[in-house]
Formats: C-alpha cells, structure tokens, sequence
C-alpha cells in the first residue's frame, strides 16, 4: 500500500540534517498524519522517511529570558491546548490547536507539521501570523529566522530548503501576547474532524483610553496562501471600537484577500465567511483584551 523505499531514525537535530543531506528528496516524519496520507493516496513513490519523532530538543514549551514563548516544532496539538503556558499566554493558539482532526490526530500532529505541510487550511497559522510569530530554521551551516507571516509563499510551499533545513522552533515575542486577547474562529461544514472552509484570527490591545493600539487579522483559504490584512490592520488603530468601524473592517479585508470557488465552498460563501468571521472574531478579541463595543 506505502510505496516507502528507506527509512531512517533520528536521534538529535544534527543527524537528521546529515540524513537529508546524504539523502536528496528524504521527508521528515515526526507525527507524519500529512504523510501517511500522501502516502496512501500515492503522491508519494519511492519515498525515503527520516523519523525526528525521538528529538527531545523539538519538543516542549517554555518561556525564554525575554519573556517569549517558545514552542519546539515537534510538539503536538493536544500537548499545547493542554499546556498552562499555552493556555495563559496564548489562549488562542491553544484553542486552534484544540480544532484540529480528531482527539487521536490531535495526540500526533505536530504544530511544525502544520506549518511545514503549506495547507491554506491549517488551522494553527493564522493565530501564528497574528502573535507575529518567528519560526527558527536550522540546517548544518547554522539558523535563520523567518516571519510565520512570510513563511508560506504558495499552496503547499514554503521558505524551508527541505534538503537541508528542518523547522526546529516556534518563537512567539511577548509584546504580542502580553496584554492582548485574541480569537481564532474556524468554519467548517461540520463542528468537528473538518478541514476549514475559511478561518480567521484576530489579535489586539488597547490603550488606557480604550482605544485599539494594536490590532492583527490574519485568514486561512481567503488567499492562495495564509495572509494578514496590513491595510485593513491600519484602519483600526488609534480608534475607538464600535460596530461601525467592525463595518468597515468588514469592507476593508475584502480588499486584500482573493478568495476562490472550489468543490467546498463558492465563492459569494467565502466572500460572506471573510466579512463575518473578521466581524466575529474582532468582537471576541476585543472582549478578551479588556475592551467593549460602544455601539
């Protein structure tokens, strides 16, 4: 059924790079739900494997001197919606972690595999893109860091050189998570095991005055690639939050996004989910950071 030419386990990060280095086209597998899948449907053929499953240094949450939270890429969805410094730094990661696949997935999948697969889909990235998020990448030569928001270029591509680079670590900077309240909301068919039709997330902070001082929006499957709205993210700072100005929040990310028919969902449905969930979500992150609508 699995068309697996080698396989091949990786105790620490170095290996592995030696591994994909000596062996040109070789897949990282740490949770591997995305490759077995691959697998099966035979999108993959004469495939070479390497295991990363056993690196400790991939796992984990903790916070850095600065402040930063710092998630290993190798660490699963259920361990970080279930983690207290998810949760209280990052309610809102944590709770899109909580939405994908099933329990059994959840207990597997890994937030690096999330990132490194492409998916517009992925539910983990727009909350990523909103916390501006830096994601570590290492190779034998050394690390490189680059914005989850310029990470993804395409649908299913990425930034990573997958022969010599593995994504080693999540960073999320503390002055995107310390007195802010965000929201992630998903749209899917059915209220469970689905793929998003569209997901949104919002992250912000206000002033003692009670107007926004910080404010991020960011769309799964509203582009070809998982985007932040920085012209619709403008129009909010400095002011007031009012269902007058999440109306015009409403008109504005259309602007930036282009969303696109497929067997899912039409395209006037997509249109309607964009405006909506942003509305949605902009309440519920609003709320969360302390603030009220003066409607």
């Amino acid at each position: 059924m699995y068309d697996i030419k080698e396989t091949f386990r990786a105790n620490s990060v170095p290996e592995a790079l030696e591994l994909l280095r000596a062996h040109p086209g070789a897949i990282p597998v740490c949770g591997g739900t995305d490759v077995m899948i691959h697998l099966k449907e035979r999108k993959l053929r004469q495939a070479a494997l390497v295991g990363i499953m056993d690196i400790a240094s991939l796992q984990g949450i903790y916070l850095e001197q600065t402040g930063d939270l710092f998630i290993g890429s190798g660490t699963c969805f259920d361990s970080i919606y279930q983690n207290p410094l998810a949760r209280a730094c990052v309610p809102m990661l944590a709770d899109a972690c909580n939405q994908v696949g099933s329990p059994q997935i959840r207990s597997v999948a890994t937030i690096g595999g999330n990132l490194c697969n492409g998916a517009v889909s992925a539910d983990s990235v727009p909350s990523l893109l909103v916390l501006n998020a830096e994601l570590e990448l290492t190779s034998l030569e050394g690390k490189r860091v680059v914005k989850a928001v310029d990470f993804h270029t395409g649908p299913g591509k990425t930034v990573l050189e997958t022969d010599r680079e593995l994504l080693t670590g999540i960073r999320i900077p503390k002055a995107s998570y310390e007195g802010h309240g965000g929201k992630y909301l998903k749209f899917g068919q059915r209220n469970a095991m689905e793929i998003a039709t569209l997901g949104c997330a919002v992250n912000c902070a206000l002033s003692p005055d009670g107007t926004i001082r910080d404010f991020a929006i960011a769309f799964g499957v509203a582009a070809p690639r998982p985007i932040r709205c920085a012209k619709a993210e403008s129009l909010m700072l400095g002011r007031r939050p009012t269902g007058a100005l999440l109306k015009e929040l409403r008109r504005a990310v259309l602007l930036e996004c282009a969303p696109r028919e497929s067997w899912r969902a039409s395209l006037e449905l997509r249109t309607q989910l964009i405006q909506e969930l942003a509305e949605r979500a902009s309440r519920c992150a609003i709320e969360h950071a302390g603030g009220s609508l003066d409607d």
